[in-house]
């Protein structure tokens, strides 16, 4: 209890202090001692998937507590498979016809700062890629969600002291607020920033390295030839995970107008509740903006308590809400991120004119560069729409949702996506344990030719 009251007392520079010893502790670390703590941090995240779940829904207020449970348990997994045969202390790649060995070195103390829509998951996962390359991480959680980020955290401490490593390998940041935020973004080695586009532009303002994110709004474009259950199918996961909170959640689905009968019966069949009716549709418009802004209060709650501040009653098992529109982009204010429940659906004549309204929704309203989807099995469509949409992942025949990188596909698993200078940030690529390491480059002289300017330029 001393110990612990001691560490909520802690400056942002003692904790940065702390982080240093902790990793000259560990700087003679072998490969299989650093995996031997990615496991054992998702492991104690894994067994205790159900406490941290409901204590997420309870403190926050945001999501599903049974999908939290999976989340929590499915990223420890999924992590830690992707990770436990990767090299990443030492050599860890030679390239004999190149003549370039290449070595991985950590880059130090980690700022992270995290949402409140994934408490635990953001900071497990973040904690996972950093200490696969010998780093310390500190966390600085969201205020809404500081217990489930301190308890997830000291899980993980314990972890660690478990297999006699340091417990301050990873740490929390106690009453966060902006100013301590962005001392530690100022103070630390690289920064890691899981949020708005606000909280992204103070991390690249802070004169440290850093990773940001961009907020997201997936548009998906369902093409003539799929099938439209399994489009519903996928759809409800899309739309639905975790009340639509995950900023690569489906929030626009084109579909081709001729389908739009069939398709609606499909999106029923599943349980997604679809309004058709402009005045119904007006009503979720009111209730979800003011003044431009959506509802703070409505925000990762559950589709009857929307329905219900739209004047509908709805069961409280409905998991997804469709509502139709005429426009997109400017045209429509739902068209921007809902971080809810649900989608909203318009048709389409041609596929380019779909490509093209994707193109259109995220550029006037929110989310280039962070993910799309796509639902075909025409593999022209397919690059046609990677050409022209402009995002970082573009997801195929699967729920947006996965561009986390699930065994699934072959994105590697990550908690910060990143966008691309689309989305101002650095990368655009999911952020894991390779953006995390300095790696050298040892360079041996080739036995070939040398280039000579006079035989390349010769007439």
């Amino acid at each position: 209890m001393q110990e612990k009251k001691g560490r909520m007392n802690m400056t942002i520079q003692e904790q940065i202090d702390n982080a240093r010893k902790a990793l000259d502790q560990i700087k003679n670390y072998t490969q299989e001692q650093v995996d031997e703590l990615v496991y054992a941090s998702a492991k104690i995240i894994y067994d205790n998937a159900v406490p941290l779940a409901k204590l997420a829904v309870e403190e926050t207020g945001l999501g599903k507590f049974e999908h939290k449970i999976a989340k929590n348990t499915d990223t420890a997994a999924v992590f830690y498979d992707y990770l436990k045969d990767k090299k990443s202390v030492g050599i860890i790649n030679e390239i004999p016809e190149e003549g370039i060995i290449e070595v991985a070195h950590p880059v130090g103390v980690i700022g992270a700062i995290t949402p409140a829509t994934n408490p635990t998951v953001t900071p497990l996962g973040n904690f996972m890629h950093a200490i696969k390359g010998k780093n310390a991480i500190i966390i600085s959680p969201a205020p809404r969600a500081e217990k489930t980020t301190t308890d997830t955290i000291n899980l993980i401490r314990q972890a660690l002291v478990e297999k006699n490593a340091p417990a301050d390998l990873i740490q929390v940041v106690s009453g966060a607020t902006i100013e301590k935020s962005v001392e530690l973004m100022e103070k630390c080695d690289l920064v890691l920033a899981t949020g708005g586009p606000g909280l992204t532009k103070a991390a690249y303002s802070s004169g440290t390295p850093a990773y940001g994110v961009g907020p997201g709004n997936p548009p998906v474009i369902l093409d003539r030839d799929f099938d439209l259950t399994e489009a519903a199918k996928i759809t409800l996961v899309a739309v639905g995970s975790d009340n639509g909170i995950l900023c690569d959640g489906d929030n626009l689905l084109l579909y081709p107008q001729e389908t739009e009968g069939n398709l609606f019966d499909e999106l029923r069949n599943v349980g997604i509740v679809v309004y058709e009716d402009a005045k119904d549709v007006e009503k979720f418009r009111d209730a979800l903006f003011h003044d431009g802004k959506i509802d703070g209060d409505l925000v990762g709650k559950d589709a009857a308590v929307i329905a219900k501040a739209a004047g509908f009653d709805l069961p409280a098992e409905t998991e997804v809400i469709a509502l139709r529109i005429e426009g997109v982009g400017k045209d429509d204010i739902l068209g921007k991120e809902i971080m809810g429940p649900i989608v909203v659906m318009k048709a389409y004549e041609t596929f380019e004119e779909a490509v093209d309204m994707a193109v259109r929704n995220m550029v006037e309203a929110g989310g280039v560069g962070h993910t799309g989807g796509i639902l075909t099995n025409n593999k022209d469509h397919v690059r046609y729409a990677g050409e022209r949409i402009p995002v970082a992942r573009l997801l195929v025949n699967q729920p947006t949702p996965d561009a986390w990188g699930p065994a699934t596909n072959g994105l590697s698993p990550a908690v910060s996506e990143g966008c691309g200078t689309w989305g101002n940030n650095i990368l655009s690529a999911n952020v894991d344990y390779l953006h995390l390491v300095n790696v050298s480059r040892i360079a041996m002289p080739l036995d070939v030719k040398p280039v000579v300017a006079e035989e390349v330029f010769k007439d």
